[in-house]
């Protein structure tokens, strides 16, 4: 029979996190889903504690694979995934016990392809400040882990317009729609109807797949049901992907998910959409690219570098400049020497 949510778990070298994420999807409210756990070639025991999980629990299963990054292993769960909606969870963080119970309360309720909900943003600077000071962060939980939601009084906005609300920006004091934004774009902040994302893979190989992804499905006009609770809880792991990234390595992911979704909106997207994204995502990332030249110390990195925004200059990406970003759109030209 098939389950309303699937939620897919890629896992790689987290055995240390990995029982509370998955007891926290076990102990929820809403019992009508599917857990993938993807092990990614994980050298610990990662693999082996999701296979305690799906010994006791049928709606718990396994899928073992080579590694081959985030990206990849989020894309090896989704031919398995037979929820009529589905989840992300990294598996070093975790949810509120309601999670499921609300995001399909309110998809039903407002007809919507994607909820989007957010993440509990105390609980991750609690933690970092404890890393920070030597203390042990094992026993900290966060303030509303406890909290008891009543589903039918949960307000939402939906729209049908998802551009007037998601952005990249940290603040937008001037948008009149700034409590209901969707703020980033990490994928794991939302849920979304199957046949939404079925035909949009993550790009392979590289870090924060996120923003090229979540710009694609923006593109498919989905009904957004915007409801702003906390109900994921994002670990800062500092031994991590990102953290540990190499600058150069970075500043390669984002220009290639740049690239990427420039082309899909080139192709696909009407001037306003276009304009939106943008204004809205594209340049932040630019931006967020850009930064990264200051820590190659290399010619051969920067040399590497140069021909990076070359490329994105050729392709017409730096053309339609807004207002605010000319001046670093003059600092990349300068930098390529032009």
């Amino acid at each position: 029979m098939q389950p309303k949510i699937s939620i897919i778990i890629p896992m790689y070298n987290v055995e240390k996190y990995l029982r509370r994420c998955l007891d926290s999807v076990q102990n929820q409210t809403f019992s009508d889903f599917q857990a993938i756990c993807v092990d990614d070639g994980s050298p610990d025991n990662s693999g082996q504690i999701a296979e305690e999980y799906a010994a006791r629990d049928n709606r718990f299963i396994v899928v073992h694979k080579e590694n081959g990054g985030l990206s990849d292993a989020r894309n090896a769960g989704m031919p398995y995934a037979t929820g009529e909606y589905i989840m992300y969870l990294d598996s070093d963080d975790f949810i509120h016990s309601q999670t499921m119970e609300i995001a399909y309360a309110m998809a039903r309720r407002d007809k919507a392809d994607i909820v989007a909900y957010t993440y509990d943003r105390i609980y991750r600077p609690q933690l970092m400040v404890y890393h920070k000071l030597g203390l042990n962060t094992d026993n900290v939980r966060p303030l509303g882990i406890r909290k008891k939601y009543n589903v039918a009084k949960i307000k939402s906005r939906v729209t049908d317009g998802v551009f007037e609300y998601a952005t990249e920006r940290a603040h937008n004091k001037f948008n009149k729609n700034r409590k209901w934004l969707i703020k980033h774009c990490q994928v794991w902040k939302n849920m979304y109807r199957r046949e939404l994302i079925a035909d949009t893979p993550f790009i392979k190989g590289i870090l924060f797949e996120d923003f090229p992804w979540w710009s694609e499905v923006m593109l498919k006009n989905p009904r957004v049901s915007i409801i702003n609770l906390p109900l994921y809880y994002y670990i800062p792991n500092f031994g991590g992907i990102v953290l540990s990234a190499k600058q150069l390595r970075i500043m390669q992911s984002l220009c290639t998910g740049i690239s990427h979704a420039y082309s899909v909106y080139k192709k696909s997207a009407t001037d306003y959409q276009m304009k939106k994204w943008q204004e809205q995502f594209m340049w932040y990332f630019v931006n967020w690219a850009f930064r990264k030249i200051k820590y190659l110390k290399s010619d051969d990195k920067l040399k590497v570098a140069r021909e990076i925004f070359a490329g994105l200059k050729d392709s017409g990406v730096f053309d339609n400049v807004p207002n605010e970003w000319f001046e670093l759109r003059n600092k990349i030209y300068e930098f390529i020497g032009m």
